[in-house]
């Protein structure tokens, strides 16, 4: 087989930031390793540390470093239809509007392609093209999701640029209570405003040493309205999926297989994250993922041995049918494959523990063009394998160090067969000190080796056989700084974080360069830095808790443009919710307030970009348990309680050169559900 020319290099050489927390992960887990052998031998299992602390249960508190949790109890009081409501209450997350295939999740106004995002450690696909999101994720499946932000750990997975998304889903052992040995659950729901009606139905159980969980969901309703009435067409909720887990545990071992599908199907516009024109032309659309694992866990890990072996596969469909002739419209077919896998180990050394490991994925893309080029079907694929330690350690004196390395190599062969190759490393350090009880100041820095960046290689569905990789195509990279002050007295827990993320070498927007020629190069350096304020209260029968996020998002230096890639401004957003407890009516009721800042400058303008006006939404909810009827939960919502006419910063305004506008998000929507568990 031809596989063309061969590019070989070697990114080892690494900037003073770099040597130096390359220089403190070893010290760390030097000191570390010496302290156990001057410690009396601790106890095996799981360390208690202080709950400020950023090293818990073997890994850091990413809410004391400026990072966001969705919880289970957060997904219960939200109960979200879609990546929209499941970030409402997280001011550092932003996602636009739209239908299910349009999400697209930006943190800190960066988005998740330079994130390294999982599904219960499945790494997920990178983005594949600015009009639509990078993944289709039913809520209704999860149980938690961490939002790390900036440094994140070496054993977050490859090409943790600006941080790491993880979404964790739903299993037996989460919902048997009481020591039954087995259930079901339902949820129905119906909305006004579009939102339909939305089903699901849960079983699960236990029987001797196998678990087993089943769950299959359903959602169908129509084009919805924002709060002037508008019709957002290619809008309608069109989801359905499945998701099914066994475990088998023997002699202390435990083997899991895991198997989700998820699919959207609808008609929708070509482009997802914009409103061209407003013609209100849909097409149909077809997006779908399947997902396979095979895990294995130690039921009672000792203190020198806690491994996790997996492998997985997963497939990524995305399907428009050949509608028009016009290559330029957006007609095509995609299709991306991947096979990988995960061995590492967990064991204690003196005041913490130690993770290493290795990693792997291949990965196969196939880019369908229905136009009329001459190159009809665009071919690549990638390579990678890492190994990687990180250390986590708790000291007497009120220290706590986070702190590894990983080394990686890639192998991207292009779609003209050229292969490209390269090695790099990655490393990463955070320290803390609680000066006093209760109070905590923070510091952290990386620096990432991402592997050559595909960028939104759906664009290739447009390109003729000219397209071409840059020769002198460089791999991306990420850098890091975080400080910040975490509190907790009592009943609240607040954080201040401020954060500064580079982002350099990342694929060009559009495949293209300056003098019109289609080709992969590297784009100039992108910027988020800013801060974010979290604060959090309990008084047992509900909380109240607030979040605020300012943002300064650059390209090149300069002011980044709302036109969708790997940035969007953001500006200052801020959120605050609040859920309280009635036992004597059997109530709980709640509400988040979203709100955002107005964005406006010459720089947007000058652009033929609109300024985005300042926002604030209200949505509530309340839940009913009958007392004779414990298992079941009556819920009310109202969406947009005041039918504000808005979209979210992910979205935008351009009049100049064409007519884009935004994808607004929905009016006033009423939404009655029953939720059972049997």
């Amino acid at each position: 087989m031809l596989f063309g020319q061969r590019k070989r290099r070697i990114s080892l050489m690494l900037n003073p930031t770099s040597l130096l927390l390359a220089g403190a992960s070893m010290l760390a887990i030097a000191a570390a390793s010496h302290a156990q052998d001057l410690a009396d031998p601790l106890p095996t299992g799981t360390i208690m540390l202080d709950p400020i602390t950023l090293v818990a249960d073997g890994q850091e508190n990413v809410e004391a470093t400026g990072g966001s949790v969705v919880t289970e109890q957060d997904i219960a009081d939200m109960q979200p239809a879609d990546a929209s409501e499941l970030f409402a209450r997280d001011a550092s997350v932003s996602v636009s509007g739209g239908a299910g295939p349009s999400k697209r999740i930006h943190v800190f106004g960066l988005e998740q392609s330079s994130l390294a995002v999982s599904v219960d450690g499945v790494p997920q696909f990178k983005d594949n093209w600015h009009h639509s999101g990078s993944n289709v994720i039913d809520p209704a499946f999860l149980k938690r999701v961490e939002v790390e932000s900036g440094a994140a750990a070496a054993d977050a997975g490859f090409g943790a640029g600006a941080g790491a998304v993880r979404y964790e889903t739903l299993g037996a052992r989460d919902l048997l209570t009481d020591g039954r040995s087995k259930g079901g659950r339902i949820g129905l729901s119906y909305g006004s405003n579009g939102r339909g009606l939305t089903a699901n139905l849960a079983g699960y159980g236990v029987y001797e040493n196998v678990d087993w969980f089943v769950m299959l969901h359903r959602a169908d309703g129509d084009n919805y309205e924002n709060g002037d009435g508008y019709e957002v067409v290619g809008s309608k909720p069109a989801t359905s999926g499945a998701l099914l887990k066994t475990g088998y545990e023997f002699e202390g071992h435990r083997v899991e297989l895991s198997y989700e599908y998820n699919k959207d199907s609808a008609d929708r516009v070509t482009r997802m994250n914009m409103d061209v024109g407003q013609t209100k032309e849909v097409f149909p659309l077809k997006v779908t993922r399947n997902t396979i694992s095979l895990k294995y866990t130690e039921v009672s890990p000792t203190a020198l041995w806690d491994p996790e072996v997996m492998i997985y596969a997963s497939r990524n469909n995305y399907d428009r049918p050949d509608y028009i002739e016009d290559a330029a419209r957006g007609d095509f077919r995609m299709k991306a494959e991947t096979v990988g896998g995960l061995v590492q180990n967990r064991f204690e050394v003196g005041p913490g523990s130690v993770t290493a490991g290795i990693d792997w994925a291949y990965d196969d893309y196939h880019i369908d063009n229905y136009g009329d080029t001459d190159a009809p079907v665009h071919n690549l694929e990638t390579m990678q394998v890492g190994a990687f330690v990180q250390g986590r350690f708790e000291f007497d004196n009120g220290i706590d160090i986070s702190t590894g390395a990983r080394l990686d190599h890639q192998r991207f062969t292009d779609w003209n067969s050229e292969r490209h190759s390269d090695t790099g490393a990655s490393v990463n350090g955070t320290i803390s000190y609680e000066f006093a009880p209760g109070y905590e100041v923070f510091a952290g820095a990386s620096h990432t080796w991402m592997g050559f960046d595909l960028g939104e290689y759906g664009y290739l569905h447009a390109r003729d056989s000219s397209m071409a990789v840059a020769s002198d195509y460089e791999p991306a990279t990420a850098r890091n700084y975080k400080l910040g002050l975490n509190a907790t007295q009592g009943d609240w827990t607040g954080n201040l974080t401020f954060f500064d993320t580079r982002l350099k070498n990342l694929a060009n927007s559009y495949y293209r360069e300056s003098d019109d020629s289609y080709t992969l190069d590297n784009a100039e350096e992108y910027r988020s830095r800013g801060f974010t304020l979290q604060g959090n209260y309990s008084w047992g029968s509900g909380r109240v808790g607030a979040s605020v996020t300012k943002a300064n998002v650059e390209y090149d230096g300069e002011d980044a443009l709302p036109s969708g890639g790997d940035a969007m401004p953001i500006g200052t957003v801020a959120s605050l919710f609040v859920d309280q407890d009635i036992p004597q009516y059997n109530l709980r009721v709640g509400g988040t307030l979203e709100l955002a800042d107005r964005l406006d400058g010459d720089y947007l303008t000058e652009a033929g970009f609109s300024d985005h006006a300042g926002y604030g939404v209200v949505n509530t909810y309340a839940e009913w348990r009958p007392e004779s009827h414990q298992n079941v939960v009556v819920r009310l919502g109202v969406d947009n309680l005041f039918d504000k006419t808005y979209y979210e910063r992910s979205s935008y305004v351009q009049y100049s050169p064409r007519d884009v506008q935004p994808l607004y998000a929905p009016g006033r929507t009423v939404t009655l559900g029953l939720n059972m568990d049997f």
